[in-house]
């Protein structure tokens, strides 16, 4: 495995032309550059507040601005921190390889570290809650507590996933009129989406080289100790969300689980939601 990059110069520069264009913060926000082992981190620190800074983390190839209709709300008593997450296309630049599970949370402890908190409570979507819940159950010292919308990691067999990411690439390539068809609150809906679809198709000129995620083994989920609620999407589109409750209330009684009844993607963080389960988090000690 060798480093995530863009193809070349023009590909990179194309891409952050539209991560800038597409840049629509709700809250006043600072750049940060947090430099690990794994190569500069890109972080916007925005919010403020007597609330857990939040780090918030998003899904596979959707950087950071996929937050930034969500996070108005929760910023108010909240300082956030959004990550492009290391090895995937925005404005984190890897220099190091990341192979498994354990450079993953070697890379994000060192983020976790740069930005100055004791503790922290991470909130990720899809990948991104799987790093979060990756990082409780293999580097938690800095982790207060997580919480994780419909995270990957649960499904039986990654080809799922990868079916699922492949049908949704070819929903953003279809003309237009094809497109109008796909529901917004269908399994597809989310590829559909004006934001998300610009960054992917943007992003084709990057190449992903990095261990994006895997199956949580039974001692895996054992060993989650930091107050966890996962927020599962109950019209699930990548894996049973019976079976993960069941496996969860099994493994790591602890953890609280619920099912929201919406497919995978944005509906999961709308505000009202986005707000109700982090505060119902934050009131679990561990």
């Amino acid at each position: 495995m060798t480093i995530s990059r863009f193809a070349n110069d023009k590909a990179r520069q194309r891409y952050h032309a539209v991560y800038d264009e597409l840049l629509d913060w709700p809250l006043p926000h600072e750049d940060l550059t947090v430099e690990t082992s794994f190569g500069p981190t890109y972080v916007r620190r925005s919010g403020s507040g007597a609330g857990e800074p939040l780090v918030l983390l998003h899904g596979l190839a959707t950087t950071s601005l996929v937050w930034q209709r969500f996070v108005a709300d929760i910023g108010r008593d909240h300082v956030l921190y959004a990550v492009d997450s290391m090895g995937e296309a925005g404005r984190s630049v890897q220099t190091r390889p990341i192979t498994d599970h354990q450079d993953n949370a070697d890379w994000l402890a060192e983020v976790l570290a740069g930005l100055g908190h004791d503790r922290y409570h991470l909130v990720g979507l899809s990948r991104g809650g799987w790093l979060a819940l990756n990082q409780a159950i293999r580097s938690p010292g800095r982790v207060a507590r997580v919480t994780a919308f419909d995270p990957g990691g649960f499904m039986e067999s990654m080809n799922t996933g990868r079916l699922y990411l492949f049908t949704g690439l070819a929903v953003m390539l279809m003309p237009a009129f094809l497109r109008r068809r796909v529901k917004p609150d269908g399994k597809y809906g989310v590829f559909v989406d004006p934001l998300l679809r610009s960054l992917v198709l943007a992003g084709l000129g990057f190449q992903m080289k990095i261990f994006v995620l895997s199956h949580f083994g039974d001692d895996e989920l054992r060993s989650i100790s930091v107050p966890t609620r996962v927020v599962l999407a109950g019209k699930g589109s990548v894996h049973d969300a019976a079976e993960a409750t069941a496996r969860l209330a099994r493994l790591a009684p602890d953890a609280e689980v619920v099912t929201v009844d919406v497919v995978h993607g944005l509906g999961l963080v709308v505000p009202p939601l986005l707000r109700e389960h982090v505060t119902a988090c934050e009131s679990r000690t561990a």
